[in-house]
């Protein structure tokens, strides 16, 4: 018997070989499978359909999946191992990954730098010349972490479970390595490379700069050492010319890391004269609110609603997905990111369905499904269950809350604010009418504004930031106050206020 099996992958027209016996979660996450609950069966995220070949049904799968799923042949790939040669049906899709061209001000430098955005899901690098502003070139990648759980909690229990930090690791800087590397030979680059800079969440520094997140697995979840760190580029085992030094950025408390720093500085909110807020809407919900005088900021457990995650039929803003919902002829319908069929909803197009739903007076001020209705149609198959709707009261109860707090500490609420950018892909995509109907952002939609990827921005601008000047990057940082939300008595009360919808 050949110690190596085949499995091809429809539609992708993709065959691979691999050691039989390799997990199907190792083999398939670079494909497009996902693994929203780190590969331990708890949901459906990692769904794959054998059309040949035999994988054998476990208790897990049971659990998860109905009757007749399995035995249309569904079966949840995190629980799988290829044993014999298979024929897979996943669904192909691209997920959408926001990188940034954004023109803004900068005193020339020396050579060449690049900046890297260290997302939870995703990686966006840009190679700049730094003599004339100029990105020369951008790449960018998924982050192989998310094998392993696609928030930053599952990540962290991950890494506390064995030789898991390690692992986590290495996959890491494995991944921005080959990113870079990718990088410098596309766009040709012979001249040394003079400096990397990277942003990234508190547990996404802690993991690749090697720093101990045990810390951030409980109260009161402070960093042990979220200042900046600078790495060379041979140690961490990449080959660039001129090696580089690599300096991630410093976090500023809590879970609110460098790319909530680099956020403010793109947004340039730390010299702005009113008042301001920057949101960050991921798993673990960033908020800075403030202004050049006094910035305070926060973070939230959110949970991975806003991203697809504990949702019966989400996923990420990917091809497939329903970005956007609305009302028509009585019914709701939507727009599917690839223009393909729909295969499931990201978090934008689940807050448009949930204000639709509630115009539509399927859904009360308390999320509770109305007429006697089970599911919410959106596009067929499509559809959100009673969860789903709970799922994202949680998120934007845990989000709104956050935001109360922070403005309470200047006496102003959210009709206060001169501006609210949102950041990210989420942000990108999010309907402010839509957010305002379901209470999530309770203020005038003409003051929200989408930020694309203030992160990769800021990293960029902070290329032009001399690391040894004490200039603004530490102005920046020590005008920042870190408010830890679970030690806030009035956090509980506002957070199920919040809940129900506006």
């Amino acid at each position: 018997m050949s110690d190596r099996v085949q499995i091809e992958l429809r539609p992708l027209g993709k065959i691979l070989n691999v050691e039989r016996g390799t997990p199907l979660r190792e083999a398939l996450f670079e494909y497009g499978v996902e693994f929203p609950c780190g590969g331990r069966g708890r949901c459906r995220g990692c769904r794959v359909k054998v059309l040949r070949g035999s994988l054998p049904v476990t208790p897990e799968q049971a659990r998860v999946l109905t009757p007749a799923e399995l035995a249309e042949g569904w079966r949840l790939a995190c629980q799988a191992q290829a044993e014999d040669s298979l024929v897979l049906e996943l669904a192909q899709w691209e997920a959408v990954i926001l990188a940034d061209d954004t023109p803004f001000d900068f005193l020339p430098g020396e050579g060449l730098a690049a900046a890297v955005d260290l997302g939870t899901t995703t990686l966006v690098a840009q190679l700049v010349d730094r003599r004339h502003g100029q990105v020369l070139g951008v790449q960018s990648a998924l982050n192989p972490q998310a094998q392993h759980g696609s928030d930053i909690m599952s990540r962290i229990h991950f890494a506390l479970a064995g030789p898991g930090q390690e692992i986590l690791q290495t996959l890491i800087r494995d991944a921005v390595g080959r990113l870079l590397e990718d990088l410098i030979i596309t766009c040709g680059v012979i001249e040394p490379l003079r400096e990397v800079v990277m942003a990234g969440n508190t547990v996404m520094h802690h993991l690749f700069c090697g720093i101990d997140v045990e810390p951030l697995a409980g109260y009161p979840f402070e960093p042990r050492d979220g200042g900046a760190q600078v790495l060379q580029a041979e140690r961490l085992g990449w080959t660039l010319p001129g090696n580089p030094p690599v300096r991630f950025l410093p976090c500023l408390g809590g879970f609110v890391g460098s790319d909530l720093l680099a956020g403010i500085l793109a947004t340039r909110l730390y010299e702005s004269p009113v008042l301001t807020a920057l949101i960050d809407l991921g798993t673990n919900g960033e908020i800075i609110v403030g202004y050049r005088d006094r910035i305070l900021c926060a973070s939230t457990a959110a949970g991975p609603a806003f991203e697809g995650g504990r949702i019966s039929m989400g996923m990420r803003a990917a091809t497939g997905a329903i970005a956007e919902a609305w009302i028509e002829n009585g019914a709701i319908t939507g727009r599917v990111i690839g223009h393909g069929p729909p295969r499931g909803i990201c978090g934008s197009g689940l807050v448009d369905a949930a204000a639709a739903a509630l115009d539509l007076g399927w859904i009360d001020a308390s999320g509770r499904l109305m007429g006697g209705r089970e599911i919410i149609p959106v596009l067929e198959p499509v559809r959100i269950t009673q969860n789903d709707i709970r799922q994202l009261q949680l998120a934007k109860g845990a989000i709104a809350g956050g935001l109360r707090i922070l403005l309470e500490r200047f006496g102003a609420t959210e009709a206060d604010l001169s501006r609210l950018y949102l950041a990210g892909a989420f942000g990108n995509y999010m309907n402010p009418a839509s957010a305002r109907r379901i209470g999530l952002l309770d203020c005038p939609p003409d003051r929200i504004i989408s930020a694309g990827n203030t992160a990769l921005l800021g990293t960029k601008m902070a290329l032009f930031q001399r690391p040894d000047d004490g200039g603004l990057l530490e102005s920046v940082r020590n005008r920042v106050e870190h408010v830890p939300l679970s030690a806030d008595p009035r956090f509980q009360d506002l957070f199920v206020e919040k809940m129900a919808f506006a």
